[in-house]
């Protein structure tokens, strides 16, 4: 398993990084120790999780996932040899998530929401504790297929934010802070506040990234690179969309699409025609076209995990299958001519 180092700090995490959102409800305890069994044993290290999971969220199953994490850490006495990391939601009407206030990003809100995170966690610290959205009001979760528009709201200031953070690194509940769902925008404010105001400096930015959502090149990536702000791809094969499964709006039984609904983001104009080339492309190759889009995501220069999710032991053997694609000049150059020809569909 690869190791790569988390912005310019000393901590190195697997290139595969094991996303935890669905357990507490489609995946049962049971199955997401033997998940979190598995993925160890094959070397990864970097498990993710958040304080809003399990998804969909619901009063009835917050935290679910920290929870189970944390017990199944707790047991096998893995927590010196994980990576942990979390996320505080950013402004939203979960009132339930902050018992009956909308989430905020404010200095009294992260202090609890981090001390609640880490009870249910069963853990001192947390390896990067990460802000899950902005606080700002701005265009997230393939919110913005017809342009930016500008919110001009009273957020939450970026200095109390990342001031409360500190706080928490001082304490030695946090080790490192990264962020979310972020845009350039804020990722340079942050780093200039770390950088002028002695706070800490964020090592990574965890956005949506794969096949069909590209839309982290135009301006994320160079940050990335020459800041060391590293991503953590979320959704490289775009909630199964890109294995081809719910094409021509099939809807296999038992899965998350089929169970939640929750796919608009993939359920665009061109998004089947896209999907259905790059499914196209596998076949091509070879290869399972869940492998094609993961390795894609963890073969691009600025990505310093690939966060994946799977509902079973066999989804898992495809993930870790990705690892053995090399991702030659014609595999690439393959890629990108599907991309010139639908040009992030899903952003």
């Amino acid at each position: 398993m690869e190791m790569r180092k988390l912005g310019r700090t000393d901590v190195e995490v697997s290139v595969l990084c094991l996303g935890t959102m669905m357990y507490g409800e489609q995946i049962a305890q049971d199955s997401a120790f033997a998940q979190m069994d598995a993925c160890y044993s094959r070397g990864i290290n970097f498990f993710d999780t958040a304080e809003m999971y399990t998804i969909p969220p619901k009063e009835e199953t917050q935290g679910d996932s920290e929870r189970i994490v944390g017990k199944w850490i707790k047991e096998r006495g893995l927590r010196d040899r994980i990576v942990l990391a979390s996320k505080i939601s950013g402004r939203s009407a979960m009132a339930w998530v902050r018992d009956g206030d909308w989430t905020r990003l404010t200095r009294a809100q992260i202090l609890k929401a981090c001390d609640d995170s880490l009870a249910r966690l069963q853990t001192d610290y947390i390896d990067l504790y990460q802000l899950h959205w902005p606080d700002r009001t701005v265009p997230v979760f393939g919110s913005d297929l017809y342009g930016y528009r500008h919110y001009d709201d009273d957020h939450v200031s970026f200095e109390e934010t990342l001031s409360a953070l500190g706080d928490l690194t001082r304490a030695g509940k946090v080790r490192h802070v990264g962020l979310s769902n972020e845009t350039a925008y804020g990722a340079m404010r942050f780093l200039d506040l770390a950088e002028h105001k002695d706070l800490p400096r964020m090592v990574s930015i965890q956005n949506a990234y794969n096949l069909t959502n590209r839309a982290f090149e135009y301006g994320l990536a160079e940050i990335a690179m020459a800041e060391q702000l590293g991503l953590l791809a979320y959704s490289p094969i775009g909630q199964g969309a890109l294995t081809g499964k719910y094409l021509a709006g099939q809807k296999p039984p038992n899965t998350r699409g089929t169970l939640f609904g929750r796919l608009s983001r993939y359920e665009t104009p061109n998004a089947d025609d896209a999907i259905c080339a790059y499914v196209n492309l596998a076949r091509e190759f070879d290869l399972h076209p869940a492998s094609l889009a993961m390795q894609f995501v963890s073969s691009r220069p600025w990505v310093t995990s690939n966060i994946f999710g799977v509902a079973s032991l066999e989804q898992l053997d495809t993930i870790f299958r990705s690892l053995d694609i090399e991702w030659t000049d014609e595999l690439n150059n393959a890629v990108n001519e599907i991309h010139v020809r639908y040009p992030t569909p899903c952003p």
